[in-house]
């Protein structure tokens, strides 16, 4: 990899400015999008009091001083989840917002970087089905808005990193216990508890003991069934273990939430729920993801009192889905990776490669 910083490589060769200018048109683009269906834009906080408690994500932490020598711990976002859903029970039906997010100890593979732009919408009144529909409903409007046109039967063909992949909605959907059958040949109904799933790992060669339920089966997703998704045309993977969706509603069959992402050209670009309502089961999961925060040994935090005294003041059905815009331009822009796309990315400002 070039140690040559972004702006002298572009200097140098005025020619891999479009890729860059791409973000601006997809940036754009989106905004555009959401106007046209009377969403709000909005703007939360990026410093806050208290950080969201994913149990495998970790935070940047500062400290906040105020005039007097008062100090206390804050932390930049990696999601403005919590503050849109206050926002929801403000009043609002339908809210967007374009934002940085921030996460700690990320690797600088391909993929990923400490500091990122994202896309989260939400709509009162709906559930993860009417989000399924807007996704599709968006990548169909970047893919002209970026200066391509469909088809004469009217498909949305893009080609990324070599490969054609379909765009035309409907979208693939697909069942992580269909996907894990399809791609493992492994019913996960059968996995069901600890032992069963361990067994079943360690018949395929994988070293398993001292992790939870979830982490294992993440584990088996990420090496057998995500390289499959999205490869042709997009895939919407939906119904999620219950233990893999802390802030979604449950499904039908409880053991399942209403979680969905989605994936095209193998990259996952979103995550998205019915959202959970209930404050007291929220407020159980998130005491969960807590204790399990605390068995990582990673930093404890307190569960945010605000967040969970706006759902009970009541938040109305909604769906809502966080989108990492760099992947979107990663993929408009036919890019290998979001290092190529940024203006100045992690590695090249703190030297890690």
């Amino acid at each position: 990899m070039s140690r040559r910083p972004t702006w002298q490589r572009i200097h140098d060769d005025p020619a891999l400015l479009p890729r860059y200018l791409m973000r601006e048109r997809v940036i754009r683009a989106i905004r555009a999008f959401f106007y046209a269906q009377d969403f709000h834009e909005v703007e939360t906080p990026l410093l806050v009091p208290v950080p969201s408690m994913e149990p495998y994500l970790e935070v940047f932490e500062t400290e906040l001083e105020d005039a007097f020598g008062g100090r206390q711990r804050a932390f930049l976002t990696n999601s403005p989840e919590y503050a849109m859903k206050r926002l929801l029970v403000a009043g609002l039906p339908r809210l967007f917002q374009v934002c940085k997010a921030f996460r700690n100890r990320e690797d600088t593979g391909r993929k990923r970087n400490p500091e990122f732009t994202m896309l989260e919408w939400y709509r009162a009144e709906a559930d993860y089905t009417a989000i399924m529909a807007d996704c599709e409903a968006l990548l169909a409007y970047l893919f002209t808005a970026t200066g391509r046109q469909p088809t004469a039967d009217g498909r949305f063909l893009l080609t990324y990193q070599g490969t054609e992949v379909d765009l035309t909605p409907p979208w693939e959907r697909l069942t992580v216990q269909a996907a894990f059958l399809r791609y493992t040949g492994l019913d996960i109904e059968t996995v069901q508890d600890l032992p069963a799933l361990e067994a079943a790992m360690a018949a395929r060669g994988y070293t398993v003991g001292g992790s939870p339920w979830d982490e294992l089966l993440g584990q088996l997703f990420a090496n057998e069934v995500e390289p499959h998704l999205g490869l042709d045309r997009p895939t919407i993977l939906y119904d999620y273990p219950l233990p893999m969706a802390g802030l979604a509603r449950r499904a039908g069959d409880p053991r399942y939430a209403e979680r969905f992402e989605f994936y095209i050209a193998g990259l996952e670009l979103g995550n998205a729920f019915s959202e959970l309502a209930d404050p007291v089961e929220q407020a159980a999961r998130l005491a969960a993801d807590q204790a399990e925060r605390a068995r990582l040994g990673r930093k404890a935090y307190v569960v945010d009192p605000d967040f969970l005294a706006a759902l009970r003041v009541g938040m109305p059905p909604a769906g809502g889905i966080a989108v990492g815009v760099d992947r979107l331009i990663m993929l408009f822009a036919d890019a290998a990776s979001i290092h190529d796309t940024l203006w100045m990315p992690g590695h090249e400002l703190f030297g890690i490669w």
